[in-house]
C-alpha cells in the first residue's frame, strides 16, 4: 500500500486529464467529482460489522480511525455539524476523546491532510496493530498538518450513538474519496468552504 495518498489519487487524476500541478482548481474539481462518483455508503450497514465495532474509545485507540454516530450536545448553537464523523482518535478529552474528523476537508485536502499525517504511522503492516502515532502538540507545531485545524473536534461519550466502527488500516485509503459525511444545518460545500478558509 502507498503511504502517499494524495500522489496515488493525483496520478489517477493525471489519467484523467488533470493538470500536472495539483494545486490548481482543476485538480480540487476532480478529486471532489471523484468523491461524488463513490456509491453512498450505508453508515448502519458498515456499523453491523461486528467484528470491528468496539464499545468505547481508550487510550489504546489513539491514531486508529473510527466512524460511529453521534448527537452534538451543543447543535442548537452550532452553524452545523456532522452526524457520522469519520475520525483519527487523537487523545482523551473532559468527558469524552478529541478526534480528526475528515470529513470536514473536500477530498483533495482530505488526502493531503492524510499524505502527511501517513508518515507517523508506526508500522507498514497495515493490521491491527497499525497506528498513527499522533496527538495534538504534534499536529499544532507542524505546518505540513496545518489541514487538520477545521477537523479537530471533542467529542462527548455521553453523545455517542452508536458503537465505533475501527476502519481496519488496510481500509483507511478507501475511506478517503467517499462521501460518508452527514451534516446538519449546511451543506458540504459550505462547511468545506468554510475549511479552506481557515487553513
Amino acid at each position: 500500500m502507498s503511504s502517499y495518498i494524495f500522489e496515488t489519487l493525483a496520478k489517477r487524476g493525471k489519467a484523467e486529464g488533470v493538470d500536472d500541478s495539483v494545486r490548481r482548481r482543476d485538480a480540487r474539481t476532480w478529486f471532489r467529482t471523484a468523491a461524488q462518483a463513490v456509491n453512498k455508503v450505508s453508515p448502519s450497514r458498515m456499523l453491523n460489522d461486528k467484528k470491528n465495532v468496539v464499545q468505547q474509545l481508550d487510550t489504546d485507540s489513539i491514531g486508529k480511525m473510527y466512524m460511529f454516530f453521534y448527537d452534538p450536545k451543543l447543535k442548537k448553537e452550532l452553524p452545523y455539524y456532522d452526524t457520522f464523523p469519520l475520525i483519527f482518535m487523537i487523545g482523551p478529552a473532559k468527558g469524552g476523546f478529541m478526534g480528526i474528523n475528515l470529513h470536514y476537508l473536500p477530498p483533495f485536502y482530505r488526502a493531503k491532510l492524510m499524505d502527511a499525517i501517513y508518515q507517523t504511522i508506526n508500522n507498514k503492516r497495515y493490521d491491527e496493530t497499525t497506528k498513527l502515532k499522533i496527538n495534538y502538540s504534534v499536529l499544532s507545531n507542524a505546518s505540513k498538518y496545518r489541514f487538520f485545524r477545521p477537523c479537530i473536534k471533542h467529542y462527548l461519550n455521553a453523545h455517542v450513538q452508536s458503537g465505533f466502527l475501527n476502519v481496519e488500516p488496510k481500509n483507511w485509503v478507501s475511506n478517503v474519496t467517499p462521501t460518508t459525511e452527514r451534516f446538519r444545518k449546511a451543506t458540504k460545500d459550505t462547511v468545506w468552504s468554510d475549511s479552506e478558509n481557515m487553513f
